[in-house]
């Protein structure tokens, strides 16, 4: 348990920040669940919608320090070349 002002100042801290970064990974979640939709329907159109909602948010994860670098930059990646070669 903690005992200094700081220590309990810390864990509220970290609770909050938590609940914020764990929506922000779920709302990620979502943008690419909505693409891999697109994809499954087949519809081309759809999917290059919701792949450019999906790139700023990634961009945002990894600026928050929720997401790697390398880890958006792949979840991307795979996901450009999926809905290109829907084409």
């Amino acid at each position: 348990m903690a005992n200094t002002p700081q220590a309990k100042k810390r864990i509220r801290r970290n609770a909050r920040r938590a609940e914020i970064n764990g929506a922000r990974i779920s709302r990620i979640r979502t943008l690419v669940k909505k693409v891999e939709a697109a994809l499954a329907a087949g519809d081309k159109d759809a999917a290059s919608a919701a792949l450019q909602t999906v790139q700023p948010e990634l961009a945002r994860g990894v600026a928050r320090g929720v997401l790697h670098k390398n880890t958006a930059a792949r979840k991307f990646g795979r996901l450009t070349k999926r809905v290109s070669a829907l084409g």
